[in-house]
């Protein structure tokens, strides 16, 4: 099932360079001793840039099919999330609709300008889909995200580093926060599950660097999962 997404999904645009990305689910430090150890890797990471809010809002199919087969570690899955960063309510600050494909370790991402939106009491599947009739999509794309449904909204506060050679990234993420949505009514948003003591490190870098990698993160005292926003949203707000 996942295979068949992957290729489905291809035919929308050329696909992003594949990178690899290996996770840390961390409970153990804080952010802020988080922060130091990043900023004393032997690679010379640094903040290229402040710190950020990063708001997404995953879709899913009826049968909740991506949720699965990320749960079920299928080598071919696929997430779908429109995505925005600063306020997570009221009008979305120049949203932006990601086809987030994964094969095996490699990830793959597409990246399509959104129509506006708000995110209100009567924000639900219709408001969504008319949005989805504004946006410029490719007509196939168009057509696979109505046959899908708002599921989650998720919110975090992230910190960005690269290595000083630029050949790998590091992400703190924060603050983490998951919100159930109802497609087919409005929503309050008031049924909301908070994360505030775990933080998730994760080193992203392309497929030429991977015989460097293990060396890389294992300067970190943490040990590799599969950590997904999304599955962990959902089994909060949903389970």
């Amino acid at each position: 099932m996942g295979s068949k997404k992957a290729t489905h999904l291809e035919a929308y645009t050329p696909l992003q360079a594949e990178r690899y990305e290996r996770k840390c689910l961390v409970e153990e430090l804080t952010l802020s001793q988080l922060q130091v150890l990043v900023k004393r890797h032997p690679r010379l990471f640094y903040a290229p840039y402040p710190p950020r809010y990063v708001n997404s809002l995953y879709l899913d199919t009826a049968d909740m099919e991506n949720y699965y087969a990320n749960v079920s570690g299928d080598s071919d899955r696929r997430k779908v999330r429109l995505r925005w960063y600063g306020e997570i309510f009221g009008e979305l600050a120049k949203p932006v609709l990601e086809i987030k494909i994964k094969q095996g370790l490699v990830g793959m991402k597409q990246a399509y300008p959104f129509a506006d939106l708000t995110l209100d009491p009567f924000f639900c599947d219709r408001p969504f889909q008319h949005a989805v009739a504004n946006s410029e999509l490719p007509d196939l794309l168009r057509w696979d995200l109505r046959n899908l449904q708002l599921v989650l909204l998720n919110r975090y506060y992230r910190h960005y580093y690269v290595s000083r050679d630029g050949c790998f990234r590091v992400t703190l993420d924060s603050n983490l926060t998951f919100y159930k949505v109802n497609g087919a009514f409005g929503n309050s948003f008031l049924h909301h599950q908070e994360s505030p003591s775990q933080v998730i490190l994760e080193l992203k870098y392309m497929r030429e660097q991977e015989s460097f990698a293990d060396r890389v993160i294992s300067f970190f005292p943490f040990r590799v999962t599969r950590s997904s926003k999304y599955v962990q949203g959902v089994e909060r707000v949903y389970f």
